[in-house]
């Protein structure tokens, strides 16, 4: 068994503004394992600012990983466990090696990661239009071409522009669709302030929203908590679940603020085993849960997928990044009338 590394360059087919700043490209690395001559291909995606990986060893830590693959494989296949140290530090490519490891042990050749009706054409997952940060004139270009693209649920993010602005383009929107019509969803990216978030949120919640997102930064657990109990507009953790990867504080954490929703990012949280410890913690407590791609190609797209949709969960996911990119991997994967689906014909450039 050999591993390898490669890096990658995906370049957006126009720059994005996230809370973060802007981005016209995002690097990562294509981790592959072969064996017997069958290959499985991983995606190490991370976002600077946002992913926790310690991005000043990170290629070191690929290296060691590729020298002591054949270990690692064969207490994956045995335990179904990743390095508990990987998952930690480098949370990303602890989703690039359990993403590599599945497809190798599926063949390689179709990048199966999870039985499903999805990857058998069978199912398709309805997925959220996102609509990216900028000018209220450009946000309002956006939402017209989702609405014409057939999604049924927008995510708009908020906190970027001004308040206000941001309120008009909600209005605009539910003076024409209800929300049987159109669901919406808003993220906040931490950005509201706590002598501000209430005001914020009232003023939302006249829109019919379904959830917000993160609507103050991470770690201030009793406002939190006091939000979700309010259910002013229903709550769903983001950043905060980031950097939390031992069981006993992953139910510390979800006991305590109790929201309504978390949001599952398996290159975040280290990786779709990780997710599925959160899953049932959060069914336990009677917390609903929706996958998000984090700027994944269409490797690390395909694995998220696969794995949401080999869950019981039928609420709309958020998986709609593989055509941001003009060099993204040509693959099956594709969006018809907001819905992803995987073309059993379509072939893996």
């Amino acid at each position: 068994m050999n591993a390898s590394y490669t890096p990658y360059q995906l370049h957006f087919r126009k720059p994005i503004l996230t809370s973060r700043g802007g981005m016209s490209y995002k690097d990562g690395f294509y981790l592959t394992i072969e064996h017997n001559g069958v290959r499985g291909i991983g995606e190490c995606s991370y976002i600077k600012g946002l992913s926790i990986d310690d991005l000043h060893h990170y290629q070191e830590q690929l290296q060691s990983l590729c020298s002591s693959i054949a270990e690692i494989a064969e207490d994956y296949y045995t335990e179904r466990k990743l390095p508990e140290g990987l998952v930690a530090s480098f949370p990303s490519i602890a989703f690039a090696l359990e993403t590599a490891l599945l497809d190798l042990q599926h063949g390689g050749r179709h990048k199966i990661i999870a039985d499903s009706a999805f990857y058998a054409g069978d199912q398709d997952i309805p997925i959220n239009g996102l609509v990216w940060m900028g000018k209220e004139d450009e946000m309002q270009q956006q939402i017209e071409q989702k609405l014409a693209d057939g999604y049924r649920c927008i995510k708009i993010k908020v906190g970027a522009i001004d308040f206000d602005a941001e309120c008009r383009l909600l209005e605009g929107i539910r003076s024409r669709y209800t929300r049987e019509q159109l669901e919406i969803r808003v993220d906040a990216n931490g950005a509201f302030k706590d002598s501000n978030v209430r005001d914020k949120l009232t003023r939302l919640a006249a829109y019919d929203i379904h959830s917000i997102e993160q609507p103050i930064k991470p770690q201030q657990y009793l406002l939190m908590h006091q939000l979700s109990r309010e259910n002013i507009i229903p709550i769903a953790l983001d950043e905060e679940l980031i950097g939390t990867h031992d069981k006993v504080f992953k139910v510390k954490l979800l006991e305590t603020i109790r929201p309504q929703y978390i949001v599952l990012k398996p290159s975040l949280l280290g990786g779709m085993a990780s997710c599925d410890e959160w899953i049932r913690i959060a069914e336990k407590l009677g917390i609903s849960w929706w996958a998000t791609s984090a700027l994944e190609g269409n490797i690390g797209l395909n694995a998220i997928a696969q794995w949401a949709a080999s869950k019981s969960e039928t609420i709309v996911q958020g998986l709609g990044t593989g055509t941001l990119y003009t060099n993204n991997i040509p693959s099956p994967l594709y969006i018809e009338n907001g819905h992803l689906k995987y073309d059993l014909k379509g072939k893996w450039g």
